[in-house]
């Protein structure tokens, strides 16, 4: 550090022998943003672009820039923040604000006993879809199952984790969802046949069940902002939604499969049962979401 020199002002012919060293004040470090500052910022943000959940969303997206668990930032709101974690926090933050989902932020997302890798290629994992795997978890031992539009591969990931007698086969039309659900497969280390093509073209013999989260959002529905960032094509199901469901009701009753499962909107849970009866599926059953929502549409033969 350089040392500046102090005398008062020379006059004409005086030396400057006479300066004297003055010893230089350590500058005191910046200060750092407290966890308690940046949440507060974020949430007004968060919540003025129309997030149900700011606080939430601040906390996780804080939480993964300091390298932390959410928990620690609860205990100790007065903690600094590096300031290499608050650009990062920042840049996170800036993209919650367009309503970007929180889960393509971090790069994942939790699904029953799974972290998920996700991205804009695949759908974010919902936690009714949860319903889809547990309908299909009392299948017979052994019995092959077929998931349907598999996207991050969440449903087929799920029962190979939690019934790994079963044999489980996804099949998804896009390159592109299909390798989040390899990567995925690979990380976590599940034994799952993952095969690109429509509904179940790809799948050779017969099978014991198939169940499917297929898109059927009805042309024209308002759906919240996050979505316009999901892949359009996994969730468009025709003018009135069940485009889909017309197909793939037929393709499972050719399968041989004696059990199907369907993730349903809100609303189509009766059409969708219709059209499994149609096709010979006459034992069937209704499964409500948390919030009372027929969700699952299930049926037997």
């Amino acid at each position: 550090m350089v040392a500046i020199l102090a005398r008062t002002p020379a006059r004409v012919g005086e030396s400057f022998s006479g300066c004297h060293p003055v010893v230089p004040m350590a500058r005191a470090p910046l200060s750092r943003t407290s966890v308690r500052d940046a949440l507060d910022s974020a949430v007004i943000a968060i919540a003025a672009a129309g997030s149900d959940t700011p606080r939430l969303d601040a906390e996780l997206l804080l939480a993964a820039a300091m390298g932390v668990d959410r928990a620690v930032l609860i205990a100790d709101p007065g903690r600094g923040i590096e300031p290499a974690a608050a650009r990062a926090f920042g840049d996170a933050a800036r993209r919650r604000v367009q309503r970007e989902p929180v889960a393509y932020i971090l790069g994942a997302k939790g699904f029953r006993r799974l972290e998920l890798a996700v991205d804009a290629r695949v759908l974010v994992p919902r936690p009714e879809t949860e319903h889809l795997v547990e309908a299909a978890l009392g299948l017979p031992h052994g019995a092959r199952v077929a998931d349907v539009g598999t996207g991050s591969g969440a449903v087929a990931l799920a029962l190979a984790d939690e019934r790994p007698d079963l044999h489980v086969v996804g099949t998804d039309s896009s390159p592109g969802a299909l390798a989040v659900a390899r990567a995925n497969a690979a990380r976590l280390g599940l034994a799952v046949e993952l095969l690109e093509g429509d509904l179940l073209e790809p799948v050779d013999g017969p099978l014991d069940a198939v169940v499917s989260n297929p898109p059927y959002v009805a042309a024209g529905e308002r759906l919240p902002a996050e979505v316009g960032h999901e892949p359009v094509e996994a969730l468009l199901g025709g003018a009135d939604g069940l485009d889909v469901y017309r197909r793939l009701v037929p393709a499972t009753a050719a399968s041989g499969a004696a059990f199907a499962a369907f993730e349903v909107g809100e609303g189509q849970a009766g059409a969708v049962e219709a059209l499994l009866r149609a096709a010979g599926f006459g034992a069937l059953e209704r499964v409500r979401d948390l919030a009372g929502i027929e969700r699952v549409v299930v049926g037997r033969r």
